[in-house]
């Protein structure tokens, strides 16, 4: 059966409905997956209306179950926790409550084994944090729903995968961070995810931490010799396809040539800038490493409040985002 899709409503402040509904209209996305929103129903209706998708259905369900898993219909097990009147592009609470509960209930469906994959729509961290959930987003909400204490960040593209050693702290202390144990449980990550969506031998690149990866110690204060090649060896001992540490200035374009299946960055610009460069709505935001194999993607940017309502967001990540959740999902499941 194709793989069944929990696809989170986010802030519904902002631009998540419409480009759910916008996504959902493409008949493709039927053709490779059974995809079921977590959200509001009134919410969707709403942004099939500013989006110039009335035609589409919304189909209200209280379980995966009941879903009808057609195109012309967007099955949502509505949680009815806002009222459809929410105002496009400005902070609210209850939707920053709203959408944390929306993920809660993905994993939910996720730990059952309802949905091969989740794919979230963007939160609002700001909104988060004035509904009473304090997380620095949504990798750490679904890190502690799931219990998972080795996690990491994966962007993709159809060019290209990037998987992060650190990701949202400052570059002194993302370099404090980066430790033999962190870089190995990182490439066994990248290996994991690679070989469970099918690929047997994943190529694995490692940037360097300093320019030109130190330089044999002409850069850094061997930063490399000491927190990336012990990790290294390890991998390569247990039959990882691990190349560096390398310089990463040629590592990226290495990887978009063909020679690598992902790079490992050791910090949030060093591998988010290439994905960028390829184009926001390229872009795909992965969880991998989270507990029970759940697979977690989500698009590359945030809710764009200035343009909720309006009917023009883009759909073109979240058309990536679900590919992506499809593509990484594990293949023995549902």
């Amino acid at each position: 059966m194709k793989p069944i899709i929990a696809i989170t409503m986010g802030d519904a402040a902002g631009i998540g409905p419409e480009i759910i509904v916008k996504a959902l209209s493409h008949p493709n996305i039927y053709e490779i997956c059974q995809p079921v929103v977590i959200g509001d129903s009134e919410i969707l209706k709403r942004a099939a209306t500013v989006s110039g998708r009335g035609e589409m259905e919304i189909h209200s369900v209280a379980k995966v179950a009941d879903s009808q898993f057609r195109y012309g219909v967007i099955d949502c097990i509505d949680l009815k926790l806002l009222p459809k009147a929410v105002p496009f592009g400005q902070l609210s609470a209850a939707a920053g409550n709203a959408a944390f509960h929306y993920i809660a209930k993905a994993v939910e469906l996720a730990k059952a084994g309802e949905a091969a994959a989740i794919c979230t729509a963007p939160l609002n961290k700001e909104a988060l944090h004035k509904g009473g959930h304090l997380y620095p987003g949504h990798t750490e909400i679904l890190a502690k729903l799931t219990e998972t204490e080795d996690f990491s960040m994966m962007l993709s593209t159809e060019r290209l995968k990037v998987i992060h050693l650190t990701t949202h702290v400052g570059l002194i202390k993302a370099v404090e961070m980066i430790t033999p144990k962190r870089t190995y449980e990182v490439l066994k990550l990248a290996d994991q995810v690679l070989r469970t969506a099918g690929n047997a031998n994943p190529r694995i690149a490692l940037c360097g931490i300093n320019p030109h990866a130190g330089e044999n110690g002409l850069f850094g204060n061997g930063e490399e010799e000491e927190k990336l090649l012990p990790a290294v060896e390890k991998a390569r001992e247990e039959g990882l396809n691990v190349y560096g540490p390398a310089p990463a200035d040629t590592l990226f374009y290495r990887a978009m040539r063909g020679d690598f299946d992902i790079v490992v960055a050791c910090y949030h610009d060093q591998g988010h800038t290439p994905v960028k460069v390829l184009g926001i709505e390229a872009g795909v935001n992965i969880t991998v490493g989270l507990k029970g194999g759940i697979i977690r993607t989500s698009v590359d940017h945030g809710t764009a409040f200035d343009i909720a309502g309006t009917g023009l967001a883009d759909e073109r990540s979240m058309l990536e985002a679900i590919r992506s959740a499809v593509e990484l999902a594990p293949k023995q499941a549902i």
